[in-house]
């Protein structure tokens, strides 16, 4: 693990690039508020997921959290930059992909429930801690094996065959933890036995639109070959 004077994350030294940092108290309640609310609507998204959780549920609303989440997807690629070492002259040279939110659903995670090892689609995928009950945390606190324990997560690299490098982090969370990884990477939570519910945020990023997700009125037409202009957006309300 890895964390400079001042810089409010820390970073793994492993393959992918995986950071934790927190999240503030403010933005914490108002996920949380949206989250009881979108539970409320029952936005179900249990066929889009991979999870063995009862309740998870898009957010009816996740415009309103764009400014705060910019400013986190900037942090990563801060991040991203001194992973990658590069060189001072380079960094300043740096231009931010247009980070894209695609997704965001909320878990509510109850006693025996879980996520197998899955990846996400795009090209980050994160993951906010809102409510970690103190039941799971003495639940945690016991537990004596190897892993994060009961309600921890993990994040696989490789096969993890080769132990001469590291494949494996295991982290039991905080409030208001949050994780920024590589979509492709996988991961997995495990259940806890608590009667409780354990409350997260998931979401999937995007560095490019897919043209699948493009409006249907886009002209391409103007494009005449590949250095011509930008495809054009018609205007119905014109």
């Amino acid at each position: 693990m890895d964390k400079k004077p001042g810089v409010p994350y820390v970073f793994y030294n492993w393959g992918p690039c995986l950071i934790r940092l927190k999240i503030s108290e403010a933005f914490q309640q108002r996920l949380l508020k949206e989250a009881y609310a979108s539970r409320k609507e029952s936005l179900a998204m249990n066929k889009k997921l991979a999870g063995i959780i009862k309740e998870e549920y898009a957010f009816r609303n996740y415009d309103m959290f764009l400014p705060e989440f910019l400013d986190i997807f900037k942090l990563y690629h801060h991040a991203y930059t001194n992973y990658k070492r590069k060189p001072a002259d380079e960094m300043a040279k740096d231009v931010p992909p247009k980070y894209l939110l695609r997704s965001l659903w909320c878990n509510f995670q109850g006693p025996n429930e879980f996520n197998p090892p899955h990846d996400h689609s795009d090209a980050l995928s994160f993951v906010i801690y809102l409510q970690i009950p103190d039941e799971l945390k003495k639940e945690n606190k016991a537990y004596i094996g190897k892993s994060a324990g009961p309600g921890g997560i993990q994040f696989l690299y490789g096969a993890g065959s080769n132990r001469s490098y590291i494949s494996y982090q295991s982290h039991f969370p905080e409030d208001r933890d949050m994780f920024i990884f590589p979509a492709s990477l996988a991961h997995y939570v495990a259940p806890f036995r608590s009667d409780c519910t354990r409350i997260s945020v998931s979401g999937n990023i995007a560095d490019s639109v897919p043209i699948n997700t493009l409006p249907e009125n886009v002209d391409f037409s103007q494009a005449k070959n590949q250095d011509a202009a930008k495809p054009e957006v018609k205007d119905d309300k014109k």
